[in-house]
């Protein structure tokens, strides 16, 4: 009886993340064109400004930054997430990047986010171009509240921000981002 309620639980673990990600997958799992990529960048930079009038001034401020502009993510148990998005140097468009993650531990639900990292100094994007980058899913920065760009906090030459678009999760988890970059 408990061998079969574990048993039970590891194929739920196995079996939900994979129906959510496979028969209903989030927007930003699905193939994206990089116009449409590149018209979500601009809307959620947007958006993210009427939030919180410090985003633009702290663009400015990094050396560089990734925008996802929807990062879709779903778990249960076992979590999965991706998003497709632009990588900007100075404001100039560099190339373009995706990320993945898998998580584990307790966690259900699904949602949508968009996720900026900002890039202190060089070495810091040199590193998230040749791929020896991956990113905590703990943010510095929650979007959406007065100022919390601004208050943003570099760690290693990497700051992370996420403005929750729709959706919620409930989780304690723990996993990493890994991102591929291709440049223009």
């Amino acid at each position: 009886p408990q061998e079969v309620l574990m048993v039970q639980l590891l194929r739920l673990s196995i079996l939900v993340p994979a129906l959510l990600l496979c028969t209903a997958p989030p927007a930003a799992a699905k193939r994206k064109s990089k116009q449409d990529v590149s018209q979500e960048v601009k809307d959620v930079k947007k958006l993210w400004q009427e939030k919180d009038n410090t985003f633009n001034s702290t663009l400015k401020k990094a050396y560089a930054y990734a925008i996802f502009p929807e990062v879709g993510k779903g778990g249960f148990i076992v979590g999965a997430s991706h998003g497709a998005g632009e990588v900007y140097k100075k404001g100039k468009l560099i190339g373009r990047a995706k990320m993945t993650q898998t998580t584990v531990g307790a966690q259900v639900g699904g949602q949508t986010y968009a996720e900026v990292i900002l890039f202190e100094n060089k070495a810091a994007l040199d590193r998230f171009k040749r791929g020896g980058f991956e990113g905590s899913a703990a943010a510095t920065a929650i979007g959406g509240k007065k100022g919390a760009a601004a208050a943003s906090k570099y760690k290693d030459g990497v700051a992370i921000m996420v403005l929750p678009l729709k959706g919620g999760m409930a989780e304690a988890a723990g996993g990493g981002q890994k991102f591929d970059f291709e440049p223009l």
